[in-house]
């Protein structure tokens, strides 16, 4: 696919139109992130670490810097990272085994979830409160602006914008967003995943929630 902003992690910025090899043999999960000009990409390994590559304007790739990087780098020395999700157009996030989620990149529509509301950026991760968090894929989604996350416990919350309704908060647009994790109802959700304006759900006894903006019958009703 497109490589002009080294998402490719072959350390060159060329378009190919074949599969090419990310260097190593431990990759666990990968995830990769986009938005316009913002392209970024990484994964766990199965030693624990944390691996980012692509576009950097805003600190996405935790390097505590704003330097972009056509190959994989390391994102610290910590070894205890369990799941990255690329999926919001500026930011990015992340759980440990010992439960906690991090979180780092641009502030747009307080998407960072750290309370604060302003455009700040985040060049290296930072935890969001708690620490029961789940580390799996399906328990951790972001999209645009939102991030949604599954705790051991059941429950389910979210943060970011709001502008279709997507947060499940019960109002529309004149909310804008929240700046900090707020819980959908219920402690028997199992698997999240959300797009723009939309977000989706099951629960453990296998139904299917939909909630947020409905453009081109996304919500399925």
């Amino acid at each position: 696919g497109r490589g002009d902003l080294g998402q490719l992690g072959q350390n060159d910025i060329i378009d190919r139109s074949s599969p090419v090899q990310i260097p190593g043999t431990t990759w666990n999960e990968v995830s990769i992130g986009y938005q316009y000009e913002q392209i970024k990409a990484g994964g766990t390994k199965t030693d624990g670490t944390l691996w980012m590559w692509g576009q950097n304007q805003f600190g996405q790739l935790a390097q505590n810097n704003t330097t972009k990087y056509s190959s994989p780098v390391q994102v610290g020395s910590n070894t205890t990272w369990q799941y990255y999700y690329a999926g919001g157009f500026v930011h990015s996030i992340a759980t440990k085994t010992d439960g906690t989620l991090w979180v780092w990149g641009k502030n747009n529509v307080g998407c960072l979830g750290l309370s604060q509301s302003a455009p700040t950026a985040y060049s290296s991760p930072v935890q969001i409160p708690g620490t029961t968090w789940q580390g799996s894929r399906f328990k951790l989604s972001s999209s645009s602006y939102n991030t949604m996350a599954i705790k051991t416990d059941g429950t389910l919350w979210m943060w970011g914008q709001n502008e279709g309704g997507q947060l499940g908060q019960n109002e529309g647009p004149a909310q804008n967003g929240y700046s900090s994790p707020v819980q959908i109802p219920g402690t028997t959700w199992d698997k999240v995943a959300n797009v723009f304006y939309a977000s989706y759900a099951t629960k453990t006894d296998g139904t299917l929630w939909a909630w947020g903006n409905n453009d081109a019958g996304a919500l399925g009703l």
